[in-house]
């Protein structure tokens, strides 16, 4: 079987190739960056570089497969982040389309149920939408919750700081997973192909408060005691365009936190009967991400 992967040698893309690799299929990894190409081919892979806002390219890419992996790559940069993601999405629908791909595992995110209010996850309702209107093709949309791996851009803040926090309250629920539980999700669902018509799955690792959070890491790390500090959007606002990216992104992560501090990202997880439950939980992730420390 032959399956082609989009996302580089991302912490999701690259542990889904390398078990599929080890299952005998045929890989195709799409990446952006042509330095990639040797790290590609070392996998066992067959490199494919471009751009994945190109259909034509993407169609050649996708012609002979029989399943894809899709999700959008992050664009610190854009001005218009919501309508990049959807646009990118509508592209990968078009190009599925006319390359006749009938299996798609999509990399969704957990609060793409609502068209607005969620940051950046607002555009990829809309990638969702367009991969729902192909008409004979299986679509199965993972629905990750919160990275736990996100908890490393918090380093620096807890080595200089000694706080650890964001736009949402200590008290505020947050629902987790590791990468690599997505990536085996993902294999999985490539390797069984028993998703028929267009379905959803969430993917879930542990469900904390966000002081239980602190704890937990302040624990692992040698910080007992580590708080919690809720910031104001501006604040996250001011951060992110300092570190570089654009006033859109940083607006739409500030947006993002609104809907955790809400708990509107989690409402159609907390109804659902189709999750994923991760291996991973957030007391191991604590002890991998302490070796930063």
């Amino acid at each position: 079987m032959k399956i082609t992967i989009l996302g580089s040698l991302g912490n999701i893309s690259k542990p889904l190739a390398e078990q599929l690799i080890a299952t005998g299929y045929d890989v195709t990894i799409v990446s952006s960056s042509a330095e990639k190409a040797t790290a590609i081919e070392a996998l066992g892979a067959i490199p494919a570089i471009g751009e994945v806002e190109d259909v034509a390219f993407l169609t050649k890419v996708f012609s002979g497969a029989d399943a894809v992996y899709t999700m959008v790559p992050p664009n610190f940069t854009t001005t218009e982040w919501k309508k990049y993601i959807a646009d990118t999405g509508r592209g990968y629908a078009e190009a599925i389309k006319k390359a006749g791909v009938k299996n798609v595992v999509n990399l969704s995110s957990i609060g793409a149920h609502l068209p607005d209010g969620v940051g950046p996850v607002s555009g990829i309702h809309f990638v969702e939408l367009a991969l729902n209107e192909l008409d004979g093709v299986n679509v199965l949309h993972l629905r990750p919750a919160y990275f736990y791996t996100n908890f490393y851009h918090s380093v620096e803040m807890i080595k200089n700081a000694g706080i650890i926090g964001g736009n949402y309250g200590a008290d505020a629920n947050l629902v987790m997973v590791h990468p690599d539980d997505i990536a085996e999700t993902a294999a999985k669902a490539l390797d069984e192909l028993k998703f028929e018509g267009k379905l959803h799955l969430y993917i879930v690792g542990s469900e904390h408060t966000d002081a239980e959070v602190a704890n937990i890491i302040g624990g692992a790390i040698g910080k007992p005691g580590l708080p919690w500090v809720e910031f104001k959007d501006e604040d996250v606002v001011n951060a992110m365009t300092g570190n570089g990216t654009s006033l859109d992104v940083a607006r739409n992560y500030a947006e993002m936190g609104n809907a955790i501090r809400t708990g509107i990202m989690f409402e159609d997880y907390y109804g659902s009967k189709s999750v994923a439950r991760g291996k991973i939980s957030l007391e191991a992730f604590a002890k991998e991400l302490a070796k930063s420390f």
